[in-house]
């Protein structure tokens, strides 16, 4: 397998990554943008998704809401039922009490540059729940390399949540796919996705997926 990865590299039909390998058609990243920046990025788009996202809750979901400016938008759109949350996003946590939902914090350290709680406090905590529907961010979605973020305290976490989760929907822009990170948190068939527009249609059949503009 490494022999014809090798061959294939040198050939220039894919690039050789830790793990595995990238088709030439998507783009590696190890770095991110920090909330600030990513909160003025494809606005239209994330709060389409985010609205549509937030119907899908309903009267008795236990849900895990992930950090990340997509999932922080649903808060808004989210019908005022009974519903539990558990966050590993103190913005998120402080924004989903003030419109009176009950909601729980993972423990953990905080990242500053997206108020993400991470850690493994957090994977802990969250092994012992049982969500009914989970919302998660990401960095990078493709075929080769799955849902991706840079951060590995970051994987764990989301990994972890994932885990625990009747119902796992993946929030992302169409800006997301063809992109690869450090990180690969879960594989494609883990998870279901809510997006603006699928840029390439090869990504239909790797996953479920709900396009909302």
């Amino acid at each position: 397998m490494r022999r014809d990865l090798a061959a294939l590299d040198d050939s220039g039909l894919l690039i050789k990554v830790r793990g595995g390998a990238m088709s030439l058609g998507e783009k590696f990243s190890s770095s991110e943008h920090n909330i600030e920046e990513k909160a003025n990025m494809f606005v239209e788009e994330k709060t389409a998704i985010a609205k549509f996202a937030a119907s899908l809750i309903n009267d008795g979901d236990f849900v895990y809401l992930d950090a990340g400016t997509t999932t922080e938008k649903m808060i808004d759109f989210i019908p005022s039922k009974s519903v539990i949350f558990v966050t590993n996003a103190f913005i998120s946590a402080k924004k989903l009490a003030q419109r009176g939902f009950k909601v729980l914090i993972t423990p953990g350290e905080v990242k500053a540059s997206t108020e993400a709680i991470v850690g493994s406090e957090a994977v802990i905590a969250l092994s012992h729940y049982n969500f009914t529907k989970c919302f998660m961010g990401v960095n990078g979605i493709s075929r080769s390399g799955g849902f991706s973020t840079p951060d590995k305290s970051e994987a764990n976490v989301k990994a972890a949540a994932m885990a625990r989760g009747r119902k796992v929907y993946i929030l992302a822009d169409h800006s997301k796919f063809g992109e690869m990170t450090s990180i690969k948190f879960a594989e494609l068939k883990d998870a279901n996705v809510i997006t603006d527009k699928v840029p390439d249609r090869k990504y239909f059949g790797e996953f479920n997926v709900k396009e909302v503009l």
